[in-house]
């Protein structure tokens, strides 16, 4: 079986959050540990990120929220290991105005072809990124794109729950990695 690692973004993701509950609910998953959640540093998380691939067994599936998606862009080309996928969930868009100002080092992710088959998965009413920038960075990364409708940030706030859409989303993909 495949490693599944958490990549939340600020905060962490909560007790409440569809990644938490993943998470609580599927041994092979494990959440990737950054030295702060709170005050991003892109060189820090970047490590963590590699850190956690490199402890899996095999090439691990990423599951990343909000600013993790940027991380997951920047980290794809300096990364000493690799990822077999990943879902990308409510990519912030840095230009927006509810962008928060400590992750700016996130800013300005790669925009080429990850080296892993990769669904960007997007909500019509997210606060931090429009519909049209989340596909456009799906498209810069060579990602597929989903769209689920008015959802929020696709977060806790967004009263999703367990959000079985999206693990869903995660089991057909996963799948097709097979």
């Amino acid at each position: 079986m495949r490693d599944i690692i958490m990549v939340p973004g600020i905060g962490g993701s909560g007790e409440a959050h569809w990644q938490s509950r993943w998470e609580a609910a599927d041994p092979r998953m494990r959440r990737f540990s950054p030295s702060n959640w709170d005050q991003p540093d892109l060189e820090d998380w970047i490590a963590a990120l590699d850190r956690a691939a490199g402890q899996s067994e095999n090439e691990p599936f990423l599951v990343a929220h909000s600013l993790s998606c940027l991380l997951v862009a920047h980290w794809a080309r300096r990364a000493t290991y690799r990822a077999s996928g990943a879902l990308l969930v409510a990519p912030p868009d840095p230009r927006s105005p509810a962008f928060p100002p400590e992750a700016a080092g996130f800013a300005d992710p790669p925009v080429t072809a990850l080296p892993f088959l990769s669904l960007v998965i997007a909500s019509s009413d997210d606060p931090f990124g429009s519909l049209d920038y989340a596909r456009t960075k799906a498209d810069a990364w060579g990602s597929e794109f989903m769209g689920i409708g008015a959802r929020g940030h696709i977060n806790e706030k967004s009263g999703l729950g367990e959000w079985p859409e999206g693990r869903a989303a995660l089991a057909a993909f996963e799948a097709r990695l097979r």
